[in-house]
Order: structure tokens, then sequence, then C-alpha cells
């Protein structure tokens, strides 16, 4: 199988359920458990590397798929659905980002790194590579990152400064991109990944109310429970809505469909994660138990690029720079 078949691009259904079945052999719960643990990554990579899925978002005249944000979007929530212990989207993005460079791009898998010196960077604990945007320039850094103190995460902080900057690690400028191009694209990555594991979680969720009695019968039967439930379905299709429209449009997406998908997505992630062990009780925080692999990752995907109260802040403020009515606004800023 190819990525870049021209008749797989225009099925997306069949784009897609390879990708699943993909990620259904590779990622159980039980490798995902097995890499956060320090398992090997290699052979994982290789498989997905052969896949040729990494290459989606590459064009064709440089031997991607070509294909859209809105092709790869689904792909994106898979990930979150098997709560991927493996950058894989992120890599997607890097190798488009130094395609379009004109670059060399490395082997191996590739972690983005959008935020301050000292702010976590998802996945970074396994990869080589850390591609980051400073002042419109792309860089691409070689540098050992420090790991974060929570059990189980990949996710590790950048003390230093920028190796670029600072003569620090390895680092080399690769080219320029529009400015906050990497910051928005990795937002509305990780917004699909929320979309992706919350769903997950409000699967799992409603089969465990359906199989869990108590007093005679289901708890799932139980009306506060059932009101709680439908909350958490509406964040988790709130979320899923937010992700395909920020995919919608041009790569790289605008600052207000980042930031809405993003500010949407984190703030329906705290809920749907505090409904799962609300209702899953004591059993939900075990770490045998499959629900926490995925609430961890709600929580580090929440704050990765910058939670909810910092996209709404830059909305806010692209908003009060607009001589146009919120409604106008809307209209023009989101790829409807």
């Amino acid at each position: 199988m190819r990525v870049g078949d021209k008749d797989m691009g225009k099925d997306m259904n069949e784009f897609l359920e390879p990708f699943q079945r993909l990620l259904e052999q590779l990622f159980t719960p039980e490798t995902v458990r097995a890499v956060e643990q320090g398992g090997p990554v290699d052979p994982l990579w290789q498989d997905i590397s052969s896949s040729g899925f990494l290459d989606a978002l590459v064009p064709e005249q440089q031997g991607g798929a070509g294909l859209t944000l809105a092709d790869v979007q689904p792909l994106w929530q898979a990930l979150g659905y098997h709560a991927s212990p493996l950058p894989v989207g992120e890599t997607m993005i890097a190798r488009a980002l130094l395609a379009a460079a004109g670059a060399a791009i490395p082997d191996g898998p590739i972690a983005l790194a959008t935020g301050a010196r000292g702010r976590a960077v998802p996945y970074a604990l396994i990869v080589q590579h850390v591609l980051m945007e400073l002042d419109g320039q792309l860089i691409l850094e070689s540098a050992t990152y420090d790991d974060i103190g929570v059990p189980g995460s990949l996710a590790a902080v950048r003390l230093q400064p920028i190796g670029a900057q600072a003569g620090y690690g390895s680092a080399e400028v690769i080219g320029t991109a529009d400015q906050g191009a990497l910051h928005y694209l990795s937002a509305t990555l990780r917004a699909s990944l929320i979309a992706g594991a919350g769903q997950r979680l409000t699967e799992m969720t409603a089969a465990y109310a359906n199989e869990r009695v108590q007093f005679g019968k289901p708890i799932g039967r139980q009306q506060a429970l059932q009101q709680n439930m439908a909350v958490m379905a509406e964040d988790m299709v709130a979320s899923r809505m937010a992700a395909e429209l920020a995919c919608a449009g041009a790569m790289p997406p605008t600052l207000a469909a980042a930031a809405t998908a993003k500010s949407i997505t984190s703030r329906a992630a705290a809920r749907i994660a505090a409904t799962a062990h609300a209702v899953h009780g004591a059993i939900g925080i075990s770490e045998q138990y499959d629900l926490q692999l995925f609430t961890r990752r709600l929580h580090e995907w929440r704050l990765a690029d910058g939670s909810e109260s910092y996209w709404n802040r830059l909305l806010g403020q692209q908003r009060l720079k607009s001589s146009s009515g919120s409604v106008d606004f809307v209209r023009k800023s989101l790829p409807f």
C-alpha cells in the first residue's frame, strides 16, 4: 500500500481504515505501557515509517501524498483514540514543513516544541530531533531533554536556551516559515488527538456504566449519572467538530481556527477525564486499567501548545483588533 495513490486520496474511508488497522495492531495497551516504561521504539517506528503515512502532508512532487489537513484530521484523531505512544502526527507536520523548506528530512520520530523554555514537549524523551520556530525561522535541534518526573509520561522539558541562539546542543536553521505556523499546526494536531481520546473515553465509560451493576441494576440507569454522561458525549462531539473545523481551511490554519479548536478541546478535555474517572470510581486510577492511559494524555495534551486560557487570550486580542462585528469576525476568521 502507498499513501500517495490518487484513488486512496479520493476515498478517505479507504485511506482511514488501513491506518486504523495499523494502529490497532501496533498500539495495543500493552505496547503503550511498554513504551512508557522505556521499551524499544525503533521496531514500532519502522512499521509506521514503512507504511508511508508519515509523508501524508508532503506534496506529491516531493514523493508524498499531497493530502490536505482535512484529509489527515481523521488520522490524527485515530492516533488519539489509540493513545499513540509515538509522535506520528508531529512527524507528519515536521516532514511537510521540512520538505517545503527544501531541507533534508532526518529518519526517526520528530517532536514539536512550541512553548517557552521549560514548557513540556510531548514525546521529547523518545526522539532525537525536535522542530521549533523562533522569529519566523524553523530550527531543527538535536539536544537532550529532561524528564518532567510524571510516571508514564513521554514529555520532557528543554531547560537550556535554543541552540541556534546560545550555542547549546546541535541546532540547525532550516528555513523560514509563516509567523506562528508551527504553533498553529501543533495546536490543531493536539485538538484532534484530544477529540480521539475523548471519543475512546466516552465509549469506555458508557460500556462500563452498562456493565457495572449496583443495587440490582446497571449504574448507567441512574438519572444523575446519565446526565453527566450526556454532557460528556456533548463535549466529545464538540471536540471533534472543533478539530474538523480547524483542519477545514488551508495549511497552516489561521490563528482564529487553531485558537478556537484548541480552546474548545482543552476545556472539554478536563471535563471528559473527570467524568470518566467519576463513573469508573477507584478502578479508573489503577495502573493495570486502561482508562488512565487516555486520561493522562488528555491532561497532557490540554496543556501542550497552550491551554484554553492561552488561546482564548489570543483569540480575544484578535477580535478586539477587528473593526467587524462579532458575527462578521467569526465568518471571516473561521473556514466555514
